[in-house]
Protein backbone atom coordinates (compact mmCIF):
# COMPACT_ATOMS: atom_id res chain seq x y z
CA UNK A 1 0.00 0.00 0.00
CA UNK A 2 2.99 2.42 0.92
CA UNK A 3 4.40 1.81 -2.41
CA UNK A 4 1.34 2.17 -4.45
CA UNK A 5 0.49 5.92 -2.59
CA UNK A 6 4.14 6.85 -2.87
CA UNK A 7 3.84 6.20 -6.98
CA UNK A 8 0.66 7.79 -7.34
CA UNK A 9 1.87 10.26 -5.59
CA UNK A 10 4.93 10.82 -7.58
CA UNK A 11 3.42 10.59 -10.95
CA UNK A 12 0.65 12.78 -10.20
CA UNK A 13 2.97 15.05 -9.39
CA UNK A 14 5.27 14.95 -12.61
CA UNK A 15 2.31 15.36 -14.95
CA UNK A 16 1.41 18.37 -13.18
CA UNK A 17 4.85 19.75 -13.55
CA UNK A 18 4.82 18.26 -16.91
CA UNK A 19 1.48 20.88 -17.15
CA UNK A 20 3.45 23.95 -15.77
CA UNK A 21 6.60 23.27 -18.01
CA UNK A 22 3.83 22.85 -20.91
CA UNK A 23 2.66 26.61 -20.24
CA UNK A 24 5.58 27.68 -19.91
CA UNK A 25 6.71 27.17 -23.27
CA UNK A 26 3.50 27.76 -24.90
CA UNK A 27 4.10 31.67 -22.65
CA UNK A 28 7.15 31.37 -24.94
CA UNK A 29 5.60 30.41 -27.79
CA UNK A 30 3.38 33.60 -27.78
CA UNK A 31 6.69 35.62 -26.89
CA UNK A 32 8.05 34.47 -30.24
CA UNK A 33 4.81 35.14 -31.65
CA UNK A 34 4.37 38.62 -30.70
CA UNK A 35 8.27 39.25 -31.72
CA UNK A 36 7.69 38.11 -35.10
CA UNK A 37 4.46 39.46 -35.88
CA UNK A 38 6.66 43.51 -35.30
CA UNK A 39 9.25 42.64 -37.09
CA UNK A 40 9.32 43.88 -40.61
CA UNK A 41 7.71 41.47 -43.51
CA UNK A 42 9.71 39.33 -45.14
CA UNK A 43 10.36 40.07 -49.24
CA UNK A 44 10.29 37.13 -52.12
CA UNK A 45 14.13 37.31 -52.56
CA UNK A 46 14.24 36.89 -48.67
CA UNK A 47 12.47 33.27 -48.82
CA UNK A 48 14.56 30.01 -48.37
CA UNK A 49 14.61 27.91 -52.12
CA UNK A 50 12.00 25.11 -52.15
CA UNK A 51 15.61 22.60 -51.94
CA UNK A 52 16.08 23.98 -47.80
CA UNK A 53 14.17 22.71 -44.76
CA UNK A 54 12.29 26.48 -43.31
CA UNK A 55 14.10 27.63 -40.76
CA UNK A 56 12.15 27.52 -37.52
CA UNK A 57 12.40 31.58 -37.09
CA UNK A 58 9.99 31.78 -39.83
CA UNK A 59 6.97 30.26 -38.96
CA UNK A 60 4.78 33.36 -38.01
CA UNK A 61 6.53 35.74 -39.89
CA UNK A 62 5.01 38.05 -41.95
CA UNK A 63 6.11 38.27 -45.49
CA UNK A 64 5.26 41.21 -48.57
CA UNK A 65 5.47 38.72 -52.24
CA UNK A 66 5.18 39.47 -55.62
CA UNK A 67 3.84 36.79 -58.05
CA UNK A 68 1.61 35.92 -60.53
CA UNK A 69 -1.34 33.38 -59.60
CA UNK A 70 -1.32 29.68 -60.77
CA UNK A 71 -5.38 29.16 -61.19
CA UNK A 72 -5.18 25.97 -62.44
CA UNK A 73 -3.92 24.39 -59.57
CA UNK A 74 -6.07 26.17 -56.96
CA UNK A 75 -8.05 23.60 -54.61
CA UNK A 76 -10.83 24.15 -52.28
CA UNK A 77 -10.46 22.58 -48.37
CA UNK A 78 -13.56 20.89 -47.58
CA UNK A 79 -15.73 21.19 -44.00
CA UNK A 80 -13.74 24.94 -43.03
CA UNK A 81 -15.65 26.89 -40.35
CA UNK A 82 -15.22 30.34 -40.32
CA UNK A 83 -17.47 32.89 -38.76
CA UNK A 84 -20.06 30.19 -37.75
CA UNK A 85 -20.03 29.01 -41.18
CA UNK A 86 -18.71 25.64 -43.15
CA UNK A 87 -17.51 26.13 -46.49
CA UNK A 88 -13.82 26.16 -48.22
CA UNK A 89 -10.74 27.21 -48.06
CA UNK A 90 -9.54 28.67 -51.34
CA UNK A 91 -5.44 27.24 -51.76
CA UNK A 92 -3.82 28.56 -54.81
CA UNK A 93 0.02 28.40 -55.61
CA UNK A 94 1.75 31.87 -56.84
CA UNK A 95 4.26 32.04 -58.57
CA UNK A 96 7.47 34.06 -56.98
CA UNK A 97 8.61 36.91 -59.21
CA UNK A 98 12.28 36.64 -60.27
CA UNK A 99 12.18 33.01 -59.13
CA UNK A 100 11.04 29.41 -60.83
CA UNK A 101 9.47 28.65 -58.02
CA UNK A 102 5.96 28.90 -55.88
CA UNK A 103 4.72 29.07 -52.42
CA UNK A 104 1.19 27.81 -51.62
CA UNK A 105 -0.89 30.91 -50.74
CA UNK A 106 -4.22 29.47 -48.20
CA UNK A 107 -6.62 32.70 -49.66
CA UNK A 108 -9.35 33.02 -47.79
CA UNK A 109 -12.82 30.86 -46.84
CA UNK A 110 -15.44 30.88 -49.38
CA UNK A 111 -19.37 29.68 -48.45
CA UNK A 112 -20.66 26.14 -50.02
CA UNK A 113 -23.44 25.85 -52.12
CA UNK A 114 -25.49 23.73 -49.57
CA UNK A 115 -27.75 22.79 -52.93
CA UNK A 116 -25.03 21.54 -55.16
CA UNK A 117 -22.33 20.56 -52.64
CA UNK A 118 -19.75 19.88 -55.76
CA UNK A 119 -20.39 23.14 -57.39
CA UNK A 120 -17.20 25.25 -56.74
CA UNK A 121 -17.69 29.07 -55.17
CA UNK A 122 -16.63 31.49 -57.89
CA UNK A 123 -13.64 33.41 -57.04
CA UNK A 124 -12.27 36.45 -58.61
CA UNK A 125 -8.34 35.79 -59.26
CA UNK A 126 -5.76 38.76 -61.23
CA UNK A 127 -4.44 37.22 -64.31
CA UNK A 128 -1.12 40.44 -63.76
CA UNK A 129 0.92 40.47 -61.41
CA UNK A 130 0.11 40.76 -57.82
CA UNK A 131 1.40 41.61 -54.28
CA UNK A 132 0.24 39.09 -51.47
CA UNK A 133 0.60 40.18 -47.69
CA UNK A 134 0.55 37.86 -44.99
CA UNK A 135 1.50 35.48 -42.22
CA UNK A 136 3.98 32.35 -42.92
CA UNK A 137 3.06 28.87 -41.64
CA UNK A 138 4.42 25.41 -42.18
CA UNK A 139 1.57 24.06 -43.47
CA UNK A 140 -1.80 24.50 -45.10
CA UNK A 141 -5.03 24.12 -42.55
CA UNK A 142 -5.53 20.58 -41.74
CA UNK A 143 -8.68 18.75 -41.08
CA UNK A 144 -9.09 15.10 -39.57
CA UNK A 145 -9.45 12.50 -42.47
CA UNK A 146 -10.55 9.18 -42.71
CA UNK A 147 -7.95 7.38 -44.78
CA UNK A 148 -5.98 8.89 -48.03
CA UNK A 149 -6.82 12.18 -49.34
CA UNK A 150 -7.97 11.74 -53.16
CA UNK A 151 -5.54 13.33 -55.74
CA UNK A 152 -6.38 15.42 -58.73
CA UNK A 153 -9.51 16.38 -57.65
CA UNK A 154 -9.98 20.47 -57.21
CA UNK A 155 -12.38 19.66 -53.39
CA UNK A 156 -9.87 18.18 -51.05
CA UNK A 157 -9.88 17.51 -47.25
CA UNK A 158 -5.98 18.52 -46.64
CA UNK A 159 -2.92 19.41 -49.21
CA UNK A 160 0.54 18.24 -48.28
CA UNK A 161 3.07 20.05 -49.87
CA UNK A 162 5.17 17.10 -51.09
CA UNK A 163 2.27 15.16 -52.79
CA UNK A 164 1.42 18.80 -54.44
CA UNK A 165 4.90 19.28 -55.85
CA UNK A 166 4.60 15.66 -57.31
CA UNK A 167 0.92 16.47 -58.65
CA UNK A 168 1.53 19.27 -60.40
CA UNK A 169 5.20 19.59 -61.03
CA UNK A 170 6.04 23.24 -59.17
CA UNK A 171 8.70 23.28 -57.11
CA UNK A 172 7.31 24.90 -54.05
CA UNK A 173 8.79 26.40 -50.74
CA UNK A 174 8.32 24.53 -47.73
CA UNK A 175 5.84 26.91 -46.19
CA UNK A 176 2.45 28.61 -46.57
CA UNK A 177 1.32 32.12 -46.70
CA UNK A 178 -1.67 32.71 -45.31
CA UNK A 179 -2.99 35.46 -46.55
CA UNK A 180 -4.29 38.37 -44.66
CA UNK A 181 -5.26 41.55 -47.06
CA UNK A 182 -6.85 41.50 -50.17
CA UNK A 183 -5.18 41.43 -53.61
CA UNK A 184 -2.97 44.01 -54.64
CA UNK A 185 -1.19 44.74 -58.05
CA UNK A 186 2.45 45.01 -57.96
CA UNK A 187 3.06 48.76 -57.07
CA UNK A 188 0.46 49.66 -55.68
CA UNK A 189 -1.54 49.42 -52.16
CA UNK A 190 -3.68 46.08 -51.53
CA UNK A 191 -7.54 46.98 -52.25
CA UNK A 192 -10.14 47.11 -49.15
CA UNK A 193 -13.47 46.69 -48.85
CA UNK A 194 -15.15 43.79 -49.85
CA UNK A 195 -19.10 42.81 -50.60
CA UNK A 196 -20.83 40.29 -48.73
CA UNK A 197 -19.02 40.23 -45.40
CA UNK A 198 -15.94 39.45 -47.73
CA UNK A 199 -12.30 40.64 -47.49
CA UNK A 200 -11.94 42.18 -50.68
CA UNK A 201 -13.04 41.94 -54.26
CA UNK A 202 -12.11 38.44 -54.79
CA UNK A 203 -14.78 37.73 -52.55
CA UNK A 204 -13.08 35.93 -50.03
CA UNK A 205 -13.20 35.94 -46.14
CA UNK A 206 -9.66 36.67 -44.03
CA UNK A 207 -10.74 36.56 -40.38
CA UNK A 208 -8.32 33.88 -39.83
CA UNK A 209 -8.16 32.98 -36.09
CA UNK A 210 -4.52 33.90 -33.75
CA UNK A 211 -2.01 30.65 -32.73
CA UNK A 212 -3.94 29.28 -30.08
CA UNK A 213 -1.46 28.89 -26.86
CA UNK A 214 -3.82 27.91 -24.42
CA UNK A 215 -1.78 28.82 -21.23
CA UNK A 216 -4.91 28.71 -18.85
CA UNK A 217 -5.58 25.06 -19.77
CA UNK A 218 -2.28 23.90 -18.77
CA UNK A 219 -2.54 25.46 -15.41
CA UNK A 220 -5.83 24.11 -15.00
CA UNK A 221 -5.03 20.71 -15.79
CA UNK A 222 -2.16 21.35 -13.22
CA UNK A 223 -4.23 21.98 -10.45
CA UNK A 224 -6.06 18.67 -11.07
CA UNK A 225 -2.71 16.64 -11.20
CA UNK A 226 -1.66 18.20 -7.83
CA UNK A 227 -5.24 18.07 -6.52
CA UNK A 228 -4.70 14.14 -7.20
CA UNK A 229 -1.57 14.11 -5.55
CA UNK A 230 -3.12 15.42 -2.46
CA UNK A 231 -6.19 13.44 -2.72
CA UNK A 232 -4.21 9.86 -2.71
CA UNK A 233 -2.38 11.30 0.07
CA UNK A 234 -4.73 12.20 1.92
CA UNK A 235 -6.67 9.00 1.39
CA UNK A 236 -3.72 6.89 2.87
CA UNK A 237 -3.05 8.73 5.49
CA UNK A 238 -6.56 8.34 6.41
CA UNK A 239 -7.44 4.73 6.00
CA UNK A 240 -3.60 3.68 6.87
CA UNK A 241 -3.49 5.74 9.72
CA UNK A 242 -6.02 8.24 10.88
CA UNK A 243 -8.54 5.49 10.64
CA UNK A 244 -7.04 2.53 12.25
CA UNK A 245 -5.89 4.55 14.97
CA UNK A 246 -9.14 5.84 16.15
CA UNK A 247 -10.57 2.15 16.08
CA UNK A 248 -7.97 1.28 17.91
CA UNK A 249 -9.17 4.13 20.68
CA UNK A 250 -12.70 3.08 20.34
CA UNK A 251 -11.46 -0.42 21.31
CA UNK A 252 -9.45 0.38 24.14
CA UNK A 253 -12.10 2.27 25.39
CA UNK A 254 -14.76 -0.31 25.16
CA UNK A 255 -12.11 -3.11 26.95
CA UNK A 256 -12.22 -0.40 29.38
CA UNK A 257 -15.75 -0.18 30.03
CA UNK A 258 -16.27 -3.84 30.45
CA UNK A 259 -13.62 -3.99 32.50
CA UNK A 260 -15.51 -1.17 34.58
CA UNK A 261 -18.67 -3.06 34.16
CA UNK A 262 -17.14 -6.22 35.73
CA UNK A 263 -14.96 -4.91 38.65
Amino acid sequence: MVIATLAGVAAALALGVWQLDRADQKKAMQRAIDERGREAPLATAALPSAAEPPAPGLEHRRADLAGRWDVAHTVYLDNRVMDGHTGFYVVTPLKLAGRDEAILVQRGWAPRNAARREALPPVATPTGDVRIAGRLALSASRAYALGQDAQGGPIRQNVDLAAFQAETGLRLLPLVLLQTEPDGATGAAPGAGGVNGADGADGLRRHWPPPAVDVHKHYGYAFQWFALAALILGLYVWFQVLAPHRAGRAARADESADEQRHA
